[in-house]
C-alpha cells in the first residue's frame, strides 16, 4: 500500500477509536463494570471483545463500501430488508439522540465538577463548538480525532508504565470474583453490541467514502487493536487498585490523582475531549440520516438536534445514563446478532 493509503487507514482507525472511547470508557467506569469486576475472566473477555471490534467493524464498513450507503439506514435496509431495516434505523435515530444528550450532559458535568464552572455554560459552549465544527462534515471529525486519540493513547501509556511499578501489577491475571461465570461470558457481546451499534453512524459513511477495501480492512484492524489495547491497559491499572478503586465515580481519575495534580487535570481534559468526539460522531450520523429522508439542510438538522440535546441534558448526566443505556443495550444486542449472522458478498478484485 502507498503511504497515503496507510495514512487513510490510520485516520479510519482514529475515528473508530474516538467514536468508541466515550465518557464511560475514558472514566474507567465501562471497563470496571464490563470487565474488571469479573476478575481474571475480564482479561479474556477483553481479548474476545477486541476480535469482535475488528471483525464487525470491518464488516459494517465493507458492506457500506459495497452498497455505497449514504447513511446507516441504507446499511440496515441492505442487511435486514425494507421494513425491518426501517424499524431498526428508527430505533437507532432515537438511540443517537439519547446518547448525544448523555454526552452533552457529560460535558456539562465536567465543567461543573472539575473546572468549577456552570453546568449550563458547559452545555452551551460544547453545543456551539459542536455545531460549527460539524458544518465542516467528516473533515471535522477526522481532524478532532486525529488530535484526541493520540493524546488518549499517550495518557494510557503513562497509566500503564506507572502501574508496572506497583507490586501487584499482575493482579489482572489472578484476581478473583464472586460473579458467576456466565455474566463474564456475556459481557463481550453486550459491550461490543452497544458500542458498535452507535459507531455505525460514522463507520457507514467512512466505508462508503473509502475507495479501497484494503484501506478499510487495515483501518478496522488498527482501530480494533487500539480499542483492545486501551481496554487491557485500563483493566490492568484498575485491577492493580482493586477493590478500593470501586469507590470512585471516575475510577481512572482516582488513579490519576494519586500520580500528580497535573496528570489529573490533563486526564479530566481528555475525558471532556472524548465526550466531545463521541458527541460529534453521533450528531453527524443522526444528521445524515434525517437529511436523507427529509432533504432538510444539514445545518438546520444539526442545530435542532443540539437544541433537543440541550433540553434533554437538563435531566442530568447520571439520570440519563441510568435510564437510557440499559434500554439501548438491549436494542443493540438484537442488531448485533443480526449483523453477525449476515453473509457478505466477496470483494471483487
Amino acid at each position: 500500500m502507498k503511504l497515503q493509503d496507510w495514512i487513510k487507514s490510520f485516520q479510519i482507525a482514529a475515528i473508530y477509536m474516538g467514536t468508541i472511547v466515550g465518557a464511560g470508557f475514558a472514566t474507567g467506569q465501562e471497563i470496571l463494570q464490563f470487565f474488571t469486576r469479573f476478575g481474571s475472566w475480564g482479561t479474556y473477555a477483553i481479548i474476545f471483545s477486541t476480535f469482535l471490534f475488528i471483525w464487525l467493524g470491518y464488516k459494517v464498513m465493507l458492506l457500506a463500501y459495497q452498497i455505497k450507503a449514504k447513511s446507516y439506514e441504507d446499511l440496515n435496509i441492505a442487511l435486514f430488508g425494507e421494513k425491518l431495516g426501517f424499524i431498526i434505523s428508527l430505533f437507532m435515530l432515537v438511540v443517537l439522540l439519547g446518547v448525544s444528550a448523555v454526552m452533552l450532559a457529560g460535558a456539562g458535568t465536567v465543567f461543573e465538577e472539575n473546572f468549577d464552572l456552570s453546568y449550563q455554560l458547559g452545555l452551551i459552549v460544547t453545543g456551539i463548538a459542536c455545531f460549527f465544527l460539524l458544518l465542516r462534515g467528516m473533515h471535522a471529525i477526522i481532524a478532532v480525532n486525529s488530535i484526541v486519540v493520540p493524546i488518549m493513547l499517550l495518557f494510557t501509556l503513562i497509566i500503564f508504565f506507572d502501574t508496572l511499578q506497583m507490586p501487584n501489577t499482575s493482579s489482572f491475571l489472578t484476581i478473583k470474583t464472586d460473579y458467576p461465570l456466565w455474566t463474564s461470558l456475556s459481557t463481550p457481546f453486550l459491550y461490543t453490541a452497544f458500542n458498535l451499534a452507535l459507531a455505525q453512524a460514522v463507520l457507514v459513511p467512512i466505508g462508503a467514502q473509502t475507495k479501497n477495501p484494503k484501506i478499510i480492512k487495515r483501518g478496522a484492524l488498527l482501530g480494533g487493536l487500539g480499542i483492545g489495547f486501551m481496554l487491557i491497559v485500563g483493566h490492568i491499572a484498575l485491577s492493580a487498585h482493586m477493590p478500593g478503586v470501586q469507590q470512585f465515580a471516575i475510577p481512572m481519575g482516582g488513579i490519576a490523582r494519586n500520580m500528580s495534580v497535573a496528570v489529573y487535570y490533563i486526564y479530566v481534559t481528555i475525558i471532556f475531549a472524548e465526550v466531545f468526539t463521541t458527541l460529534l460522531a453521533d450528531i453527524y450520523g443522526l444528521a445524515l440520516q434525517v437529511h436523507e429522508r427529509s432533504k432538510l439542510p444539514t445545518s438546520l438538522i444539526i442545530f435542532c438536534a443540539i437544541v433537543c440535546c440541550y433540553f434533554m441534558s437538563q435531566i442530568g448526566f447520571g439520570n440519563l445514563l441510568a435510564t437510557l443505556y440499559p434500554l439501548f443495550g438491549f436494542i443493540s444486542l438484537g442488531w448485533f446478532i443480526l449483523i453477525a449472522r449476515k453473509r457478505l458478498e466477496p470483494i471483487q478484485k
